[in-house]
Parts: C-alpha cells; sequence; structure tokens
C-alpha cells in the first residue's frame, strides 16, 4: 500500500545554535505556465511551522520549490537573503521533511524524517 505523502520542514540557525523562529517559508509550485504560490508560514519559537506546507489531502505530486526568507532573520547581516530548495514530490513517497541548516554566509539541507 502506497504512503500518503506530505510535506514538512523546520530551520536550524547553525550560527546561534538553535531554531530559526519568524522566519517565512513560502512554497511554490513549478508550473509549465511560471510558479504558482501554494501557501506561506512563519517558524515558531521551535523553528518549524505550526501546520504542514502540504497535507495528504493537499498534496499533488510535482516539482516545488520552498523558499525561505533567512536575510531578515540575520538582521540583513550576512550574505544570504531568500534561499529556494528545488524538490520533486512524488505520491506515494510518505512524507516529506526538508529542513534547512543556516548562517548568514552558508546553508545545507537534506531529506529528513
Amino acid at each position: 500500500m502506497a504512503k500518503a505523502s506530505a510535506l514538512t520542514t523546520h530551520i536550524l540557525d547553525t550560527a546561534k545554535g538553535g531554531p530559526a523562529a519568524g522566519v517565512t517559508v513560502e512554497l511554490w509550485r513549478m508550473e509549465p505556465n511560471g510558479p504558482v504560490k501554494v501557501t506561506e508560514r512563519v517558524t515558531n519559537a521551535d523553528g518549524r511551522t505550526d501546520t504542514p506546507l502540504l497535507t495528504a489531502e493537499t498534496f499533488v505530486p510535482g516539482r516545488y520549490e520552498l523558499r525561505f526568507h533567512i536575510g531578515a532573520h540575520f538582521g540583513g547581516a550576512g550574505f544570504l537573503d531568500v534561499v529556494p530548495i528545488a524538490v520533486r514530490l512524488e505520491a506515494g513517497q510518505g512524507h516529506y521533511h526538508v529542513p534547512l541548516l543556516c548562517s548568514p554566509w552558508s546553508y545545507s539541507t537534506y531529506r529528513g524524517s
């Protein structure tokens, strides 16, 4: 039986060694005629959004881009502003979790659990 798919995220501030609260995260679906904004959330004190970006009910397979507005979190200091992460989400693959580990100058991501 295929697993229901969903999408969540969280942000860790590696410069401070903790969660990144108050960061705007946008989710865009990459359509043939251009990107379509699906949702926008702000991270809580734990660096997570209070609700998933996509639930099993709202999940549509395809190409997406998460846009993390981390420049404001760092007070405009540093190098990074909006970090885009492009992903392909497939049906039946279960829970997708895309964490962002960042500082004012660098970032990394992976498929979490």
